[in-house]
C-alpha cells in the first residue's frame, strides 16, 4: 500500500503536468537551463503548489527520486531543514545539472541547515561546475536568510572568493560575484571588506576576476 508521501508525490506530479507549458519548456534553453528532464512549469506555479504542503521530509525524498526538474525544485521547498543530513546534501548536490536547480535547492533548503557554512567552504574547492557554484550560492543565500549570523562568518568567505576568482566558467564566476555583492550589502563593516576584496580581485590577471570585481564594485560603490 502506498505511503502518504508517495500518494502526495503522485498528486503533485499530476498537478505539475497540468501546469506544463510547451512554450515555456522550449524557452528554458534561452536562459541556460537544461530542459530534458523538465515539464515546463514556471517557478511561481511550482511554489504555489508547494504551499499546500507542510514541511515533509519523506515527501521531499519522493519528489527528488522522480528525477523531474520541477519536482526536484519543489522537493527543496517542502523538505524540513531540521531533518536534512550532510549525506543528503552531498547526494543532491552531485546531481545538480543546471544553475536554477542549484540555486533553488541551496536557497530554499541547504542554507537553512546547520551544514551551510561548512559546505560553502567544501564545495568552493570542488571542480564540478555546479557543485562549485553551490559553494558560492550558499554564501550568498546565507547572507540573505541568516539575519543573526555574525560578521565573522562572512569575513572568512572573502579570501575564498579572492582565491577562486580566476575560474572563468560562467556559472561559477557569476556565483562568486553574487556572493561578494550579497555579503557586502549586509552592513557597513562587510561592505568595506567586500570593496577591498573586489579591488584585490580586480588586480588579478584574469578576465573572470576583472568581471567579478568590476561588476561588484559598480553595485557596492553606488549603494548608500
Amino acid at each position: 500500500m502506498p505511503t502518504k508521501a508517495q500518494t502526495d508525490a503522485d498528486s503533485i506530479i499530476a498537478l505539475l503536468k497540468q501546469q506544463a507549458d510547451a512554450k515555456y519548456l522550449a524557452g528554458m534553453l534561452r536562459f541556460g537551463i537544461e530542459n530534458q528532464r523538465a515539464l515546463g512549469v514556471k517557478i511561481p506555479e511550482v511554489r504555489k503548489i508547494a504551499k499546500a504542503y507542510k514541511k515533509d521530509h519523506e515527501l521531499a525524498q519522493q519528489l527528488w527520486a522522480t528525477g523531474i526538474h520541477e519536482a526536484r525544485i519543489m522537493a527543496s521547498m517542502v523538505d524540513d531543514p531540521a531533518k536534512v543530513t550532510e549525506k543528503q546534501i552531498n547526494e543532491w548536490t552531485k546531481e545538480f545539472y543546471s544553475w536554477d536547480l542549484c540555486d533553488q535547492v541551496c536557497g530554499n533548503l541547504f542554507d537553512r541547515t546547520p551544514f551551510a557554512v561548512d559546505k560553502a567552504h567544501e564545495f568552493s574547492l570542488r571542480q564540478e561546475e555546479y557543485v562549485k557554484r553551490a559553494g558560492f550560492v550558499l554564501m550568498a543565500e546565507y547572507a540573505v536568510h541568516n539575519k543573526k549570523a555574525p560578521n565573522e562568518v562572512f569575513m572568512q568567505f572573502f579570501p575564498i572568493m579572492e582565491r577562486e576568482a580566476y575560474d572563468d566558467r560562467n556559472f561559477v564566476k557569476k556565483a562568486i560575484n553574487w556572493a561578494l555583492r550579497q555579503i557586502g550589502k549586509r552592513n557597513g563593516i562587510l561592505k568595506v571588506e567586500a570593496v577591498d576584496t573586489a579591488r584585490r580581485i580586480l588586480a588579478q590577471d584574469s578576465k573572470a576576476a576583472k568581471w567579478i570585481a568590476s561588476n561588484a564594485l559598480t553595485e557596492l560603490l553606488n549603494r548608500p
